[in-house]
């Protein structure tokens, strides 16, 4: 192999892998947000003993999981204009299609979390005669949200990885930063290889983290 590599044509282009990081950063947090929130709301409507509640959780989530997440972020940016005549700021756009995504999958995490709680805790909420409200909000969520918690920390890295996805729509993130420089200076190799390692320095402190409440968990489990 005789190609040469050099990365100090780089240096000149860190403000602009920076702005592209930006963007990255809050397209994942923003996403994450919207799917630890409204992920929720969705599992429990996937557990109403309403059909017509119950039916149309169920489709949302087959429908963002059984589908690319490149197909879905391009319906969002091209699809939704034309059909609603409605025309968002493109980030706005990379964070509700990505949000969407992530509630689908983070509405699953927590429907096995929810169902991990033992029978005896919902029985005696209904014993202390605490309102619907008061034992989702005091009893039901903090135990899924525990329960789950390994998984939706491993959808958050997903989503996190995700992000470069709307590098398609020429949203500015790092990954449209990077196409840009590699074309430009005609340096593939160099830009795409420290733009994994950002990638990469990003997701492991994260994926150590799940590691670690696995542990924790799996040992209290076996203390239990």
């Amino acid at each position: 192999m005789n190609y040469q590599f050099d990365f100090h044509f780089l240096s000149g282009s860190l403000p602009m892998l920076w702005e592209g990081l930006q963007v990255t950063l809050k397209l994942a947090v923003v996403s994450n947000l919207i799917g630890l929130v409204c992920g929720f709301v969705l599992c429990l409507m996937t557990l109403s003993r309403w059909f017509f509640i119950r039916f149309p959780a169920q489709m949302f989530i087959e429908l963002f999981r059984c589908t690319p997440v490149l197909l879905q972020v391009v319906w969002f940016f091209y699809c939704v204009p034309m059909l609603f005549n409605v025309f968002i700021d493109p980030i706005m756009m990379g964070f509700l299609a990505l949000g969407l995504n992530m509630t689908a999958f983070n509405s699953e995490a927590y429907r096995a979390g929810v169902q991990a709680i033992p029978r005896e805790h919902l029985d005696a909420c209904t014993a202390l005669g605490l309102k619907a409200w008061q034992r989702t909000l005091f009893v039901i969520l903090p135990q899924a949200l525990r329960n789950a918690t390994p998984v939706l920390m491993t959808n958050a890295i997903g989503g996190l990885q995700q992000t470069a996805l709307v590098a398609i729509v020429a949203v500015g993130d790092l990954m449209y930063v990077a196409k840009m420089l590699a074309t430009d200076a005609y340096r593939p190799l160099e830009t795409y290889s420290v733009v994994a390692l950002i990638y990469f320095a990003l997701s492991l402190p994260i994926a150590q983290l799940v590691q670690y409440i696995e542990r924790k968990q799996d040992a209290a489990t076996g203390r239990s």
